[in-house]
C-alpha cells in the first residue's frame, strides 16, 4: 500500500532516551525541560528570535485570532485545510473569502482591497503547500488599512522566503507539527511573532494567562505540549536534512516523469527555499481526476483530495463564489510523498498516472 504521507519516525531507542529523561524528573507536562530544550533547539534550527510550541497546530490559529481578530471580519482564504476557515468561526469572526491565484494556489493579493469594510480587522492567509503568498503586498495593504496579519503557515516548517524564516512575517504566524508534516512532535504546533509585546501575549494565552503559579495576565486557554510530545520533535530534528533531501529527490521524479502536457502543478513564488512538503497535481476535469484515482486506489496507491472542497462552499461559512478555487478543489490531489519511496513505487505512480490521462 502507498498512502499520500507515512509519519517519519525515528529509532525507538533515540525516542526513549528522551522519554527516560522525563520518567526520570518526573514532569510530563507544564513546560518542562524537553519542551524548553526543543523551544531553543527549533530557534536555532529555524533561525527565528521567539517561538511557542503547542498542543497541537490549531490553537496557535485560534490565540492569534482571539488576541487580533476582534470579532469583526476576517480576510482569508478559500482554498485551505478547513482548520483556517473553522477557527475563524470559532473565535466569533466572519471568514469574508477572496479567491485564490490560479499558479501559486495562494490568496490573490490583487482582490484583497475590494473585500475590505469598516468591520475587517485582520487578514489570515494561507501559504498553501509551503508555497509563500505575495507577503509584500500583503504588508503594503495591511498598513494601508490598518489590519492585522495573521499566516497559517502549517505546511512551512524550513521554508524561507527572501532569505528569511517564513515565520518572520505578518504579526503572528502560525505551523502544525502533526504526525503528517514534515518535522513532528506527534501532534503539535507552534506560533511566532517578531514583536516582544506579542510574543509574551501568546506564551500567556496558551497556559491560561499564568504570570507565576497564582498570578495572570488575562485570559488564556491550555495549550501546552507535554513532554512526551517535545521527546518525539527532539528525536525527529536531528534528521530533518534527512527528510528534506529524499523528499526532494521525491519531488524531482515526478516533475521529470509526470505527464505535463496533461498535468499541472504548484508554481513556487520566486525567492522561496521551499520544503518539499506536498506535491499536488491539477488534472484537466474532476472527472478525470476521479477516473485516475479510481485506478490508482484499485492499485493500494491512495493519493488526497487535498484541498477539497473550496472552503466558501461549506455551510458554516456562507461564502459567496469562488470560481478559481472552486475549480482548483474539485481537480487537485495531493501525490504519495514521503522519506522511503522507493523507485519502482514511484515509477508505478507515475505510469499509472500518465496512462490513464
Amino acid at each position: 500500500m502507498i498512502n499520500v504521507t507515512k509519519t517519519f519516525l525515528p529509532p525507538m531507542e533515540e525516542y526513549n532516551q528522551f522519554v527516560q529523561r522525563a520518567w526520570n524528573n518526573e514532569w510530563l507536562t507544564n513546560r518542562g525541560e524537553l519542551v524548553k530544550e526543543l523551544e531553543n533547539k527549533l530557534k536555532s534550527f529555524l533561525s527565528v528570535s521567539n517561538i511557542v510550541i503547542t498542543n497541537n497546530g490549531t490553537v496557535p490559529l485560534q490565540i492569534a485570532l482571539k488576541l487580533l481578530g476582534n470579532q469583526g471580519e476576517i480576510i482569508t482564504t478559500p482554498f485551505s485545510y478547513v482548520a483556517t476557515t473553522a477557527t475563524i468561526v470559532w473565535e466569533n469572526c466572519k471568514p469574508v473569502f477572496v479567491d485564490i491565484h490560479p499558479e501559486y494556489l495562494t490568496i490573490d493579493e490583487s482582490k484583497i482591497e475590494q473585500a475590505i469594510t469598516s468591520k475587517t480587522t485582520a487578514i489570515l492567509a494561507t501559504h498553501v503547500f509551503g508555497n509563500p503568498c505575495n507577503i509584500s503586498s500583503i504588508e503594503l495593504i495591511a498598513k494601508k488599512y490598518n489590519l492585522k496579519v495573521i499566516y497559517d503557515a502549517a505546511h512551512c516548517f524550513g521554508v524561507k522566503y527572501n532569505d528569511k524564516s517564513i515565520f518572520d512575517y505578518g504579526d503572528i504566524s502560525t505551523c502544525s507539527f502533526h504526525a503528517t508534516k514534515l518535522f513532528h512532535t506527534g501532534e503539535g504546533g507552534a506560533m511566532f511573532s517578531k514583536d516582544l509585546d506579542l510574543q509574551n501575549k501568546l506564551f500567556y494565552s496558551h497556559n491560561f494567562g499564568h504570570n507565576g503559579p497564582i498570578a495572570f495576565h488575562g485570559l488564556g486557554i491550555n495549550g501546552k505540549i507535554s513532554e512526551l510530545q517535545a521527546a518525539m520533535g527532539l528525536s525527529v530534528l536531528p534528521y530533518m536534512s534527512e527528510i528534506i533531501s529524499e523528499r526532494k529527490k521525491v519531488v524531482e521524479f515526478y516533475n521529470s516523469n509526470l505527464d505535463f502536457s496533461k498535468l499541472i502543478t504548484l508554481k513556487i513564488r520566486e525567492n522561496t527555499f521551499w520544503n518539499f512538503s506536498y506535491y499536488p497535481i491539477i488534472f484537466n476535469s474532476e472527472e478525470q481526476l476521479l477516473r485516475v484515482e479510481k485506478i490508482l486506489n484499485q492499485n493500494e496507491i491512495f493519493p488526497r483530495r487535498y484541498f477539497y472542497p473550496s472552503l466558501n462552499t461549506i455551510e458554516y461559512a456562507e461564502g459567496g463564489e469562488m470560481p478559481i478555487s472552486e475549480s482548483i478543489a474539485a481537480k487537485i490531489v495531493c501525490l504519495p510523498l514521503y522519506v522511503g519511496l522507493s523507485i519502482d513505487q514511484l515509477e508505478k505512480v507515475v505510469s499509472l498516472i500518465n496512462k490513464n490521462l
